[in-house]
């Protein structure tokens, strides 16, 4: 295979961890499973997703809102885009992403039972990313020599308020409160096997009209998660991937909640190229273990193409 095809499918497959998880997460970010968010692409590159999720269990967008006993269903699209460019010699890309979804479903609230059925532009979502050792910036031309040994990096996301949102209406696709997520994650390689780790914290601004202007505070989230990777060839690669993730305290007026959230994900993820500078993405996970909340199963598959 010439060296320019096969640094293209390469390229795809790596950005894949990145375009993945902007998607329309049931659980906002805390909880997303990304693998390969911390591989090395070319600098100078794009790459565009539009992407399908399906989700349903006990979840919701939003799981700074205290309910019971959810049964919802969200099915969301998004279109994300990521620009890979060097910082200082590194690798590092930036990425942001528009979701669109629809909810249904009921829960139940300090007893009593509430449905909804809505749908809407849920939260955008950015994430920048930046590689500080073991990823060097490098042209499309020099990666065709490029060999991944141990990657450190770090990454912020961030998700802005601008979903659909209600305060009437317990269940909403926005969530009217900033979400901020920094992380550091590693990335080894043995030949086609990739070993990858993820540690990160989710800050939260207040909601100040949370039903008719009650103020909900969530506190920050901890998360790590793990990823056992595998290089098949001609760009095709599979991921066992798992998330682990604790806080999350609610106060509701001044008045702190009883349940912290505590919850294990399992999940797996294949991808596989459809033309030299296209690919198709499929991914699936579960709840493996849910304190509170959090048990749910979701699907999705995601179109990428990059330039």
């Amino acid at each position: 295979m010439m060296p320019a095809v096969r640094t293209a499918r390469f390229a795809l497959a790596v950005v894949a961890g990145a375009l993945a998880l902007l998607g329309p997460s049931p659980t906002a970010q805390a909880q997303d499973i990304e693998p390969r968010a911390y591989s090395n692409i070319p600098v100078g590159l794009n790459f565009m997703a539009l992407g399908y999720v399906h989700s349903q269990g006990d979840l919701s967008f939003d799981t700074s809102v205290p309910v019971e006993d959810a049964h919802l269903r969200i099915d969301g699209t998004f279109l994300a885009y990521v620009r890979s460019f060097g910082f200082f010699g590194r690798s590092a890309s930036v990425a942001v992403a528009f979701p669109y979804a629809w909810l249904s479903g009921e829960a139940t609230f300090r007893g009593e039972r509430m449905e909804r059925k809505i749908d809407g532009l849920a939260d955008p979502k950015m994430r920048l990313t930046v590689n500080l050792y073991g990823a060097p910036a490098l042209s499309v031309e020099e990666f065709s020599e490029y060999k991944q040994n141990l990657i450190l990096g770090v990454s912020v996301a961030v998700s802005a308020p601008l979903g659909q949102y209600d305060s009437r209406h317990l269940l909403n696709v926005g969530t009217n409160r900033w979400a901020v997520k920094p992380e550091v994650g590693l990335s080894k390689a043995w030949g086609p096997l990739i070993l990858e780790a993820a540690a990160g914290v989710t800050f939260y601004t207040p909601n100040d009209d949370f039903l008719r202007g009650r103020k909900l505070e969530r506190a920050p989230v901890y998360s790590l998660q793990a990823h056992l990777i595998y290089n098949l060839p001609h760009g095709i690669w599979a991921a066992l991937d798992t998330v682990g993730y604790r806080g999350g305290r609610i106060t509701l007026d001044g008045v702190e909640g009883e349940a912290l959230q505590e919850n294990l994900r399992v999940g797996l993820t294949f991808s596989f190229p459809v033309t030299r500078h296209s690919s198709i993405k499929i991914t699936g996970s579960t709840g493996a273990y849910a304190r509170s909340g959090g048990n749910f199963n979701t699907g999705g598959i995601a179109w990428q193409v990059g330039w």
